[in-house]
């Protein structure tokens, strides 16, 4: 089927202008002004709205087993929420167990998202090492379209990346021209300082952000671009939620060292007096790590995000409902840590974003969708308005007023971090791979329809970075 989006404003990452946007099948025929519809096209007015591509979420976790329980959210009810919101596309994380094969976790995940309504791409996670996982690390690049491996630095005991553990990996993705994720926080010291606040008697929320202060992410995150710089491969840092991080970040960028970094949407605006909240409950489902932090370090992120030191915007979308959460009752150690929002990142990004003057339509484009695109390769298949792109697009309302309720979410979790929140600037109508699926408040999402994209390596990332360190190499010293 044809349709013919008439009237609106297309924003792109690099410009704002007048034009149509057609759209033939699953993929963009054309952008342009005073498109002509073809016979039968259905043709939607976007007069006084925004036609932006279709957000990508770059950080999921749909059905995770994780601390005991397994997230609530599934790959339907996910990217059917994420739909309504007008993110189109989530990058997803497969996690295997100590001593699991990589292979043998990505066919349990690509099971499960067979029934996925919008399409979907997995980084692999790097949880332990041997010869085996090498192999399998190959495998995925070059036969399964995975460019990205994740590394966590904290959860010890579990799914911890040590050091040799690191520079294996790091040294096989630069063989891949992969890129190498980073959950930074320093696990040793999470493992003691949870410990310690246990033991003085601190038994609830509260003490899950004191276990993890912005020393913890900092030394992480220098040390894991350290790492990278010497042996001259790229990381992405996901979830950097303090000043601390940031600045590792900066001082890489600007010594030009391939650093990304990603900031969610819900560490721009919630800060750490959640955890304060008398009804356990209510701050339990704010556990999550890394944790909110003092309103200073909000401001940092937003300057970071403005300056271009934060590529992209995410969510971590991990659900555990309150009956998962109170597996931590009487021991905030045990929290399964996770929070909600793949459907809001948009709206909230929009409202306190743009609308506050922080960033431009076109910024915004780049923060949801475009530079995730750049980034992992998919660009621009993804994250454009171009003809031969995917028909992955949406109609933004930048008027559109609503207010976040666990009442009225699609998200399958029984409460919403932002519950109360007014946000002017939604999603109108949300089109992936040329389907109408979210419209008139209305999802017609299709279990199944989802299709998984491959992401291939990209040698630019760590060709530039690969010459840099030669051309810095020690020269040989001949000794008679």
């Amino acid at each position: 089927m044809s349709i013919l989006i008439r009237g609106g404003t297309v924003v792109t990452a690099e410009a704002e202008y007048r034009a149509d946007v057609l759209i033939e099948g699953e993929t963009i025929a054309a952008v342009g002004p005073d498109l002509q519809a073809p016979q039968g096209a259905r043709v939607i007015d976007a007069t006084g709205k925004y036609i932006i591509p279709g957000g990508i979420d770059p950080h999921t976790h749909f059905e995770l087993p994780f601390m005991g329980t397994v997230a609530s959210e599934d790959f339907f009810t996910g990217t059917s929420a994420a739909a309504a919101g007008g993110t189109t596309m989530c990058i997803d994380f497969v996690i295997p167990s100590p001593q699991q094969s990589m292979m043998e976790a990505y066919k349990n995940w690509m099971g499960w998202a067979e029934k996925a309504a919008c399409d979907y791409s997995f980084h692999v996670a790097v949880t332990w090492w041997d010869d085996s996982v090498k192999q399998d690390m190959h495998t995925l690049a070059t036969e399964h379209g995975v460019n990205s491996f994740k590394h966590f630095m904290a959860y010890k005991n579990a799914i911890m990346c040590d050091d040799e553990t690191l520079v294996n990996s790091f040294k096989t993705a630069k063989e891949l021209g992969a890129l190498c994720t980073i959950h930074a926080e320093n696990g040793e010291l999470v493992h003691v300082l949870q410990q310690e606040i246990f033991e003085k008697g601190i038994t609830g929320p509260e003490g899950h952000p004191l276990s993890r202060p912005p020393e913890v992410e900092g030394e992480a995150a220098n040390r894991a671009i350290r790492i990278a710089e010497v042996l001259g491969v790229p990381v992405y840092l996901v979830h950097t939620s303090c000043i601390d991080a940031l600045e590792s970040v900066t001082r890489a960028r600007l010594e030009g060292q391939r650093v990304y970094a990603e900031v969610l949407a819900q560490h721009l605006v919630i800060d750490d007096s959640v955890y304060r909240n008398t009804d356990w409950d209510t701050a339990a489902h704010y556990v999550m790590s890394p944790p909110f932090r003092a309103k200073e370090h909000q401001a940092a992120l937003w300057k970071g995000l403005q300056a271009g030191m934060i590529q992209t915007t995410a969510t971590d979308h991990c659900c555990f409902c309150s009956d998962q959460k109170r597996a931590g009752q009487d021991d905030f150690r045990k929290i399964p840590n996770g929070t909600a929002g793949v459907e809001d990142r948009m709206g909230v990004l929009w409202h306190h974003g743009v609308r506050s003057g922080k960033l431009t339509p076109s910024e915004f484009v780049a923060a949801t969708s475009s530079n995730a695109a750049k980034i992992f390769n998919i660009f621009p298949k993804k994250g454009a308005l171009m003809a031969g792109s995917d028909a992955d697009v949406v109609i933004w309302d930048p008027e559109k007023t609503r207010t976040i309720s666990v009442d009225t979410h699609h998200q399958n979790i029984d409460f919403n971090i932002y519950e109360g929140m007014e946000i002017t600037g939604n999603a109108d109508v949300t089109i992936s791979r040329g389907l109408v699926v979210w419209e008139n408040d209305t999802l017609s999402t299709v279990r199944g329809r989802g299709q998984y994209v491959n992401r291939d390596c990209n040698a630019e990332f760590w060709s530039s970075q690969r010459k840099r360190n030669q051309a810095a190499e020690p020269t040989k010293v001949e000794r008679t």
